[in-house]
């Protein structure tokens, strides 16, 4: 076996660093992206790519968040910031620091939700998120 998993009690997802969150929202927040091209869509592989970027770029990512801003509860709001204030020893050469940190944020609010095991409130954001970046594109 690749992976043998670690024996004895789960560690408690407090105190986990949202950095840590932020891996597990990641790869959350890119399936939901993913799948949702595919169910309404009927791009080609390429084409996916290119609108999934949209999506999971930290200049999407930060669009999302702002829109999920005023719906956060206040346990919510508080992995936000824990995500936002995460140190990360790099910056995308397509985001501005703003934009990195709130991709980051975001992420650890989808890994957050995705530990706890709350679907629900996962997929009421993502559609919240989804919508924004949509609209973000839009021509005034």
């Amino acid at each position: 076996m690749l992976f043998e998993p670690q024996k004895g009690d789960k560690v408690d997802i407090r105190e986990q660093s949202p950095l840590s969150l932020a891996f597990v929202g990641d790869g959350v927040y890119e399936v939901l992206v993913r799948a949702r091209l595919v169910e309404y869509t009927r791009l080609v592989p390429n084409q996916l790519h290119r609108h999934a970027v949209r999506f999971v770029c930290a200049r999407g990512q930060y669009q999302a968040l702002k829109a999920l801003i005023p719906l956060l509860s206040e346990e919510e709001a508080s992995v936000v910031r824990r995500g936002k204030n995460a140190s990360k020893a790099t910056v995308a050469k397509h985001a501005t620091a703003q934009e990195y940190r709130a991709s980051t944020a975001l992420e650890a609010l989808f890994g957050w939700l995705y530990l706890r095991g709350e679907e629900e409130r996962i997929y009421q954001l993502f559609d919240v998120a989804w919508n924004a970046i949509e609209a973000a594109e839009q021509p005034e």
